[in-house]
């Protein structure tokens, strides 16, 4: 996958249809990503991933499947919303510095400190001229990290309007997901043109050579998947140097 700077250079039509097909790259992908978290620990490195995108698009199912079979000990998802009274009296990035994770483990974040130039701009949040000079000061932020031998993973998960209506209305349906459908949802939908905006400024000011951006077609749950993980062990495994052969006597089984 190369680096995206703009959202039409996700191309949606990607599916992966043969079931059989998904649960084999699933598994083998599962499998490798367990043996870098496995060095990640011995070695006490750090690794961050970080995923951004459109309501529905299907970031938590992402990451469920990337954390599936790896041990809980070594990896934390930090769930982000809206910053508490406390937070909004520091500056926006120390909740997130807090959260950095600590030598051998995996830290995740479903959303980011990337809310600065997406929600806290499109809904006037924060003036003009923070969230403007917040582009430079994330690219330092990351380029720091990364300076300390952290990796960063950045995703954005990209739907159609029509696929995110369509999912909407499943979860109003669904008694196990309706709980994540809320008023909110369906006003930021009305902003839709506003958040392509940022979301395309987004990609052009913080893609950099260090941490780029991977757009991830989602509008296919399976292909989006796949995607996600088969990406995360390409990145981490050449930052690490890491050679994911089997070695001799494993035999790797798929379902």
């Amino acid at each position: 996958m190369n680096k995206h700077n703009k959202l039409v250079d996700i191309s949606l039509d990607k599916t992966l249809a043969d079931k059989k097909e998904y649960k084999r790259r699933l598994k083998h992908a599962q499998l490798q990503l367990l043996r870098i978290q496995r060095y990640i620990y011995t070695e006490q490195k750090r690794a961050i991933l970080l995923f951004e995108g459109w309501d529905a698009a299907g970031k938590g199912g992402s990451i469920r499947r990337l954390v599936e079979r790896l041990d809980p000990r070594g990896y934390r998802v930090h769930p982000i919303g809206a910053p508490d009274c406390d937070e909004l009296q520091r500056h926006y990035l120390h909740r997130f510095w807090e959260k950095l994770p600590p030598p051998g483990t995996l830290g995740i974040f479903d959303r980011s400190w990337y809310g600065r130039v997406l929600v806290e701009r499109v809904e006037a949040l924060c003036p003009t001229k923070r969230w403007q000079q917040s582009y430079s000061e994330i690219n330092a932020f990351e380029a720091m990290l990364a300076a300390d031998g952290v990796p960063i993973v950045k995703f954005f998960l990209h739907i159609s309007q029509e696929e995110q209506l369509k999912r909407f209305k499943e979860r109003e349906q669904d008694p196990f997901k309706a709980w994540k459908i809320t008023p909110e949802d369906w006003r930021n939908r009305e902003r839709w043109g506003d958040y392509e905006s940022a979301i395309d400024d987004m990609f052009e000011k913080t893609s950099t050579k260090t941490c780029p951006w991977t757009g991830i077609a989602s509008e296919h749950k399976w292909y989006g998947r796949i995607s996600v993980i088969e990406h995360t062990v390409s990145v981490l495994s050449k930052s690490f140097k890491l050679s994911l052969e089997l070695p001799p006597g494993w035999h790797f089984q798929a379902d």
